[in-house]
């Protein structure tokens, strides 16, 4: 049977509606290209602007971002982002050289950032496994996560679901938005695949 148009008749009841598809929520992790670093810095920026888990009190500029991926670079350390299908980055995670001495090569910071609307679905998971990974596929031994206490408890449950283990705490050592902060103290033994190979700041291997 056919409608015409305009008939209010081709308007089915609401129980006998099929169902709309539920909503995917899509991406891919890759390697850092420059071009991804306006997206990184916004992300970033936009929790040095709004929250206390980062606490960074000036807003990074490209520059900044532009040293740091030259400096993981040549470092040969691990920084991936996360990008909607439409090409969009939606988070980043990276590995950091842990301290300023050659002596701590095997060790690396972690960072990792959604943007807005990423978070709760899983992305934070595979972006931190991806980076672990990483890490040990160059011969990392251990990664350590230095976790603002105020908000904290989604990065510690994050940590901890992938294997991180609370090594300390420090209080009152940071001051942001006219509040004295804490610093949570994590870390994870990695099993390296991979040979770490060069030095980070010039001594011998």
């Amino acid at each position: 049977m056919q409608f015409e148009p305009g008939d209010r008749r081709r308007v089915l009841p609401r129980h006998l509606r099929p169902e709309a598809p539920p909503e995917v929520f899509a991406y891919s992790i890759r390697p850092a290209r420059p071009a991804d670093l306006p997206y990184v810095r916004e992300i970033y920026n936009h929790f040095v602007s709004n929250s206390a888990v980062t606490l960074d009190e000036r807003r990074s500029s490209i520059p900044y971002w532009r040293e740091k991926f030259a400096l993981l670079d040549r470092l040969k350390l691990p920084f991936l982002v996360a990008v909607s299908p439409a090409g969009v980055v939606i988070g980043y995670a990276l590995a950091q050289p842990w301290a300023g001495k050659n002596a701590y090569r095997y060790t690396a910071e972690d960072s990792i950032y959604l943007g807005p609307g990423a978070g709760g679905k899983g992305l934070g998971a595979a972006l931190l496994q991806a980076l672990i990974d990483a890490c040990e596929q160059i011969g990392l031994r251990e990664m350590v996560a230095v976790i603002s206490d105020s908000g904290a408890e989604a990065s510690i449950r994050l940590h901890a679901k992938l294997g991180f283990v609370e090594a300390g705490r420090m209080g009152r050592v940071g001051h942001k938005f006219g509040r004295e902060l804490g610093t949570v103290y994590m870390r994870r033994v990695l099993k390296p695949t991979g040979r770490r190979r060069g030095s980070w700041f010039g001594a011998k291997s």
